[in-house]
C-alpha cells in the first residue's frame, strides 16, 4: 500500500486528538492485520471512494475512549453508552475528513461516507477492499486505540 495514503491518517489522528483533549498520542509500529477481530471495544468505520476505494476504522479500548470523551466534554464518563458511541462516530468522521483534506492537497480525489459505529467485546471489523489492512496502534496516557486503513489494490 502506498504510504502516501497512510501518513495523512496518522497526522490527522495526532492533530485531532491533541486539539480536542491536549493529549499527545504516540503512533506505534504499523503492521498488516490478518483477521477481522477488532483490536478494541468500540469502532468507528467510514468508507472512502475516489481514485481508489477503501475504509478507515478507528478502534478504541474502553479505557481510552472513556478518557478521551471525558476530556472532550469536561465530564466524567464511566461506561460505553449512546453518548460514547456518538462521540466515536464523530471522532472517526473528524480524523477521516482531516486526512482526506490532506490527500486532496496531495492531488488525490476522495470522498467519505457517514460513519458506522460498532461496540462490544471481540466484535468484527470487515474491510470490503482487495488490499491489505494496515493497522497503526496508538497509545495515550490512559489506554490505546488503533487506526486501520485499507484500500483496493
Amino acid at each position: 500500500m502506498d504510504v502516501r495514503y497512510i501518513n495523512p491518517f496518522i497526522n490527522a489522528t495526532k492533530e485531532i486528538l491533541h486539539s480536542l483533549t491536549s493529549y499527545e498520542c504516540k503512533p506505534g509500529r504499523a503492521f498488516v492485520k490478518t483477521n477481522d477481530v477488532a483490536l478494541g471495544d468500540v469502532t468507528g468505520i467510514i468508507g472512502i471512494t475516489g481514485v481508489v476505494n477503501g475504509t478507515i476504522a478507528v478502534t478504541f479500548d474502553e479505557k481510552s475512549i472513556l478518557t478521551i470523551v471525558s476530556m472532550m466534554f469536561d465530564e466524567q464518563f464511566t461506561k460505553v453508552d449512546e453518548e460514547i458511541i456518538d462521540a466515536v462516530g464523530e471522532l472517526t468522521n473528524m480524523v477521516s475528513g482531516h486526512a482526506i483534506n490532506e490527500l486532496v492537497q496531495l492531488g488525490f480525489n476522495f470522498n467519505i461516507s457517514v460513519p458506522t459505529v460498532i461496540a462490544g467485546k471481540n466484535h468484527s471489523v470487515t474491510h470490503h477492499t482487495g488490499g491489505p489492512k494496515v493497522a497503526i496502534p496508538f497509545s495515550i496516557a490512559d489506554g490505546k486505540f488503533t487506526i486501520e486503513v485499507s484500500f483496493d489494490k
